[in-house]
């Protein structure tokens, strides 16, 4: 179809070969094909000149109508290629909810008119494919599998409190003290919580029985808040309420293990500019 409509803008078999980069002979065999396959004529040959039939005119009309929708299509594809545009999707920990992406992505938003985001916050695993998602946040080591994890940082955990709590019970300033407090953990660590942490060599390793268990980071650190015990939460997600007196840091001379944060994506050979742009911004503001 594409060589036919060539030979009607060319105006000759010659003219349309020369721009296809084929032989006279080559795009003749295809439009004779094509009257083949529709048992109709197409064109009138004649030894000056090539006019369209009925029908070859309204083959024509076709033929062009599918040339530019796929020019459209190429050029959209360069668009996705180039330019952020279209709707990113991205899945992350409910945890993540808090302002981390919208800090994050803000700046792509705002100078990409055409980019939309559409978010969805489960702890449990979402599956790419299925969801059509670009783009997902998880947190901690990542098992080999057939998507493609970027590092972005390590996140610092710290232990918080609310002020308030701390007034009502004191102030632990050994690891063994956070034994005597309420302690607010996650559910899938099945109510006893290893806590490990480490001071110049010295280590602790606690385990402290959930006063209050739940199966959210962002749930757990809304108890914190609430002065109803002490938990352990990434330390971006809470920075901005420990800079605002909301929450108190402990033992800051005590560290636990990192928890490394990862942008997982389908396995393609090409990322989307959507998807590049906000990889590089997250690993921007996460470290």
């Amino acid at each position: 179809m594409a060589v036919f409509a060539a030979v009607i803008e060319q105006g000759s078999m010659n003219a349309a070969g020369r721009e296809l980069g084929m032989t006279a002979s080559a795009v003749s065999q295809h439009v004779r094909r094509l009257e083949q396959q529709h048992q109709v004529a197409l064109l009138h040959r004649t030894t000056r000149k090539l006019t369209l039939t009925e029908a070859g005119s309204v083959f024509y009309r076709s033929c062009a109508a599918m040339l530019a929708a796929a020019n459209e299509a190429n050029v959209q594809m360069a668009a996705l290629r180039d330019e952020p545009v279209g709707e990113l999707r991205i899945a992350a920990p409910s945890g993540f909810a808090g302002g981390v992406l919208g800090q994050a992505l803000a700046p792509l938003l705002a100078a990409n008119p055409g980019l939309s985001l559409r978010l969805f916050f489960q702890d449990e695993m979402i599956d790419l494919v299925q969801h059509r998602i670009d783009l997902a946040l998880r947190a901690g080591n990542q098992p080999d599998s057939t998507l493609v994890a970027r590092h972005l940082a390590d996140w610092p955990f710290v232990l918080v409190a609310a002020p308030a709590y701390l007034a009502a019970r004191g102030t632990p300033l050994q690891p063994g003290q956070l034994y005597q407090h309420d302690w607010i953990g996650l559910e899938q660590e099945h109510g006893l919580t290893p806590l490990r942490l480490q001071r110049e060599g010295e280590v602790e390793i606690l385990r402290l029985r959930c006063r209050i268990a739940s199966n959210s980071m962002l749930s757990a650190r809304a108890f914190a808040l609430d002065g109803l015990g002490i938990a352990m939460q990434p330390e971006p997600e809470v920075r901005a309420q420990l800079q605002a007196g909301l929450l108190v840091q402990l033992l800051p001379d005590w560290q636990a293990p990192a928890l490394p944060v990862y942008a997982v994506t389908p396995r393609r050979d090409v990322l989307p500019a959507k998807v590049r742009h906000a990889i590089a911004l997250l690993q921007q503001s996460m470290h």
